[in-house]
């Protein structure tokens, strides 16, 4: 069955032909020939105008030149009318030859006029009349004198019939200028019709050549940003346009392949690079352990300190080759799975690893101990936390403050790991949460850091469509907040939403200004416990490693118990 397609479908499903039969062989070719039909229709409007305008002028010149000549034509008949009559009384009163003979000039004259004039008026009754009067005056100067002077009268209705015709020459006059106008109004209204039509035809061609144009540019921009973000879209079509943009699309193909080989590289290299490292520190750390152990002998003082040197730089190296391996996970795999937990539980499992780094570095901990249960990846939020503590004890200051506090606010939760040492430079806050980004102040320890630290947190955070942001802190130098938004049951994957493997640093601290909380804002806020870390309770589980601190003659600061803020509620 035939479908009917109205005149704009049909000329637009023409032009879909056209464009798909024919491709420019260059730029510079499609931005020429747009140029040229884009202007066509423009050059055609403006001759049209001239012509119209040139008719219009030679319309009007020839209007006002007749107009002036038929109006001097019928003064001059309405003065010949008078002389001639002024010509038969002075006859009829002198009777000299002399007057006859300008009477027939005259009368000459008129009839000739009339005869011109007949042809502006040629159905007028008036100059019919006239006729008929001229034949009786030209027989007026054959009658006796006295028969003359009796006929003198018939010259009145000759003037009277003489002025009518110029009052019908003016009216014939006045009805040609009316038509005149009424033609200037017609090509008028005809050139704005043809501006509108011509002037559409232009932006419909220079709207289609800009599609032409823009089309490949937005698809060579999208296959950019896929290859930016890591995501391989589905189905490569191919791009149609100009020879140019058709090479770069083929550029493109080339260096996705390029970037799927130096992936696979990188993935292999990880891989092996995981095994080779894990492998001997694996065995570093489990000698260590066993001349902790005292297997080799009983070890004097300062072999144990050498020994936990050795202990703490291995689980060092061990976390930084973790930070690595997260980081690289977390470039492919996007899916988080979320689960209800309790924050302040898993606070406390991420300080107890960091135990014997707090206690070198002497530093007092305040922490939120009541329970807090949220949803969200319980390993993603302890990947988070493991590196906010772990970042706060390579800079913080030596005998200095960690503090950890939570604030829940309607459908967000804020965790903030703040510490004391020195601040953060303006220099480096704009590049904090880029990968192997490492600021001016150096890391403190046998170690160097890898930089990806906060970065795999960061990513963490964006998985759970939340953020962390580096804010101010009331007394503390140094403040990470993580801000979590509730998460559904059926959250989708984080692929969907990562839009670039880069992450935007500031995007993250406007979001987490915006939602700031005011002193106003009924914020629940999760008590805090601030105790010495050795006689924390929940370390009671841990090795032997706490008594061979004890034993060492290191004593953990001990601080009164913080103050609790408010009660915890679920959300």
């Amino acid at each position: 069955m035939a479908v009917s397609l109205t005149p704009l479908q049909r000329t637009l499903v023409m032009i879909s032909r056209v464009s798909r039969r024919w491709r420019p062989r260059s730029l510079l070719q499609l931005v020429l020939l747009a140029f040229l039909l884009v202007m066509l229709p423009l050059a055609v409007l403006m001759f049209q105008a001239g012509q119209a305008l040139t008719e219009l002028s030679r319309l009007a010149d020839v209007s006002a030149r007749q107009a002036v000549e038929e109006t001097r034509r019928a003064r001059t008949l309405s003065a010949l009318a008078l002389e001639m009559e002024r010509g038969a009384r002075q006859y009829a009163v002198l009777e000299q030859e002399s007057l006859l003979d300008i009477y027939y000039e005259r009368l000459d004259e008129y009839q000739t006029l009339l005869t011109l004039h007949r042809e502006l008026l040629p159905e007028s009754p008036e100059v019919a009349t006239l006729d008929g009067q001229l034949e009786e005056l030209a027989r007026l100067p054959e009658l006796p004198i006295e028969e003359f002077r009796e006929r003198l009268v018939a010259f009145y209705p000759f003037s009277q019939n003489t002025d009518a015709m110029r009052r019908a020459t003016n009216e014939q006059i006045d009805l040609r200028i009316e038509a005149i106008r009424e033609r200037a109004t017609n090509v008028q209204n005809r050139l704005w019709l043809q501006t509108a039509a011509l002037v559409s035809a232009s932006l419909i061609l220079m709207l289609y050549f800009s599609w032409l144009i823009i089309r490949p540019v937005h698809q060579l921009e999208r296959r950019i940003l896929g290859l930016g973000s890591g995501n391989k879209p589905q189905t490569a079509r191919p791009i149609q346009g100009p020879a140019e943009l058709v090479q770069l699309d083929q550029r493109l193909d080339w260096l996705a392949s390029r970037l799927e080989e130096l992936e696979e590289q990188k993935q292999q290299f990880l891989r092996h690079m995981s095994h080779e490292l894990k492998t001997p520190l694996a065995s570093v750390r489990e000698g260590s352990s066993l001349l902790a152990d005292g297997v080799a002998g009983e070890l004097t003082p300062r072999q144990r300190e050498i020994l936990d040197l050795i202990d703490a730089s291995g689980s060092d190296l061990q976390r930084l080759i973790e930070q690595l391996l997260d980081y690289n996970l977390l470039q492919h795999n996007r899916a988080i799975e979320p689960e209800r937990m309790d924050i302040a539980t898993v606070v406390k499992e991420v300080l107890a690893k960091h135990r014997l780094a707090l206690s070198n570095k002497g530093m007092r901990v305040t922490y939120f101990d009541a329970p807090l249960e949220w949803r969200a990846d319980r390993s993603a939020i302890s990947c988070i936390l493991d590196n906010l503590i772990s970042n706060a004890i390579a800079y913080g200051e030596d005998g200095g403050r960690l503090e950890i506090r939570a604030y829940r606010h309607l459908d967000e939760l804020m965790i903030e790991v703040a510490n004391s040492g020195e601040p953060i430079a303006d220099e480096d806050r704009g590049r904090l949460f880029e990968a192997f980004y490492q600021g001016r102040i150096r890391r403190k320890g046998p170690l160097k850091g890898s930089g990806i630290g906060l970065s795999v947190a960061a990513d963490c955070a964006r998985l759970h469509h939340g953020s962390l942001a580096l804010v101010e802190h009331p007394h503390l130098d140094v403040c990470f907040r993580l801000t979590l938004p509730r998460l559904t049951s059926a959250l989708p994957v984080a692929d969907e939403a990562r839009e670039t493997n880069a992450y935007d640093s500031e995007s993250f601290i406007k979001k987490s200004i915006a939602h700031e909380p005011s002193i106003n804002e009924p914020f629940i806020k999760a008590p805090l416990i601030e105790e010495p870390l050795v006689e924390a309770p929940w370390f009671e589980e841990a090795d032997h490693k706490a008594s061979r601190a004890s034993e060492s003659g290191r004593h953990e600061p001990r601080l009164e118990p913080g103050p609790t803020h408010l009660s915890s509620r679920k959300p």
